[in-house]
């Protein structure tokens, strides 16, 4: 039997109506001024099925005049849960997690929780102090990337039995559900599309780190070499020293890349193609490739990965590899609160596909536009 009574007409003068004091404004509030129970309001906010329609309205229209705010630690003593998700990231100036975050704010906003970003850096320590932080909060679930070290810190959350959704590394021992991106095609397919136009030689400068992202380009590449008749002896990869584990203001410098490109590359001694595993690298032997006389992409084609900012600008233009990070964030979200609802719901993994922006840098001379 609903608790539902006829509402009485109010009067439309809201200032003179809203309770004069300084307290929160509490579901008894909202139940008096509307003739209803306590448990009926109750049950609206939370939008059970045993309220009618007409009712919910009221209930949400008397609660936004009033201001009222739920009570998070209230909210967690009835249902168990604080509607906080935890996303864990190594470096938010990353700009793949810097637009990572705000697809998985929104997102997260719109499913009703509030977001609680915790930094790592690439260091195990703060990994460990990040998660130890998120079982003292008791968040709802976690959206986190590994730094592909020891799994220690998440192993504990896997026996906490929080919610978890792994982003753009995996660790599969754990059986978390993971989102990412499937960098090995991305790069495969830039790098076969751009060795149909002539190439016999290609270079790799790859960043010196052991995760899975790496690995997966450096594996790209020599699939796109093998795809387009090229040795994979004609396929050299170059290691560039990582900044990820300085706690640098940007995870990648063009520095390190420039003076390595500008040590190994001569007029007489180049590749035909050189890949770059982000395009922060492909700006440094951008600058590398001119010193020495050599143009792109007449003498030399070059190629990124990320599709950063400045991409499109450069002279020429870069081509590179754009990730999508909206729907990595969106798709994560979606996952975590199909986990939260269901602990027990199959195990779930994509690799979303990248998406080539072809420009100038990798365009022959017969091939550009006029």
């Amino acid at each position: 039997m609903h608790d539902e009574r006829a509402l009485p007409e109010r009067s439309t003068d809201t200032a003179m109506m809203r309770p004069q004091r300084s307290q929160r404004v509490t579901l008894r509030d909202i139940a008096a001024g509307l003739g209803l129970s306590v448990n009926t309001v109750s049950r609206a906010l939370a939008g059970k099925s045993q309220v009618s329609a007409a009712t919910r309205e009221a209930v949400l229209a008397e609660a936004q005049r009033l201001g009222y705010q739920p009570n998070s630690h209230a909210r967690l003593l009835v249902s168990g849960r604080t509607m906080v998700i935890g996303l864990v990231i190594t470096n938010p100036s990353n700009p793949f997690y810097a637009a990572l975050i705000p697809a998985v704010e929104r997102q997260c906003r719109s499913a009703g929780y509030s977001v609680l970003l915790l930094v790592t850096e690439e260091s195990e320590q703060s990994e460990e102090e990040a998660v130890q932080q998120l079982l003292r909060f008791g968040v709802d679930g976690v959206l986190g990337i590994p730094i592909q070290g020891r799994s220690d810190a998440w192993e504990r959350l896997a026996k906490a039995n929080v919610p978890v959704v792994l982003l753009s590394r995996d660790i599969p021992a754990l059986g978390f559900d993971f989102v990412g991106i499937d960098a090995e095609q991305g790069i495969a397919e830039a790098v076969r599309s751009a060795a149909g136009a002539g190439v016999r030689r290609a270079w790799l400068f790859e960043e010196d780190l052991e995760i899975s992202t790496v690995t997966a380009r450096i594996d790209g590449f020599h699939r796109g070499l093998a795809s387009a008749g090229i040795d994979r002896r004609d396929g050299l990869v170059i290691k560039v020293p990582t900044r990820r584990t300085h706690g640098a203001s940007l995870p990648w410098s063009p520095d390190d890349a420039h003076q390595m490109a500008a040590g190994l590359i001569t007029p007489d001694h180049h590749p035909d193609l050189v890949v770059a595993g982000n395009d922060y690298v492909a700006l440094g032997i951008l600058k590398a490739l001119h010193a020495c006389g050599l143009t792109v992409p007449d003498d030399v084609m070059l190629l990124g990965y990320g599709d950063h900012p400045f991409a499109a600008y450069l002279e020429p233009s870069l081509t590179t590899v754009r990730l999508p990070a909206d729907d990595v964030g969106t798709t994560a979200v979606d996952f975590l609160l199909t986990r939260i609802a269901d602990p027990s719901a199959p195990r779930r993994s994509v690799r979303l596909p990248p998406i080539l922006m072809a420009r100038e840098s990798t365009r022959r001379p017969d091939t550009r536009r006029t």
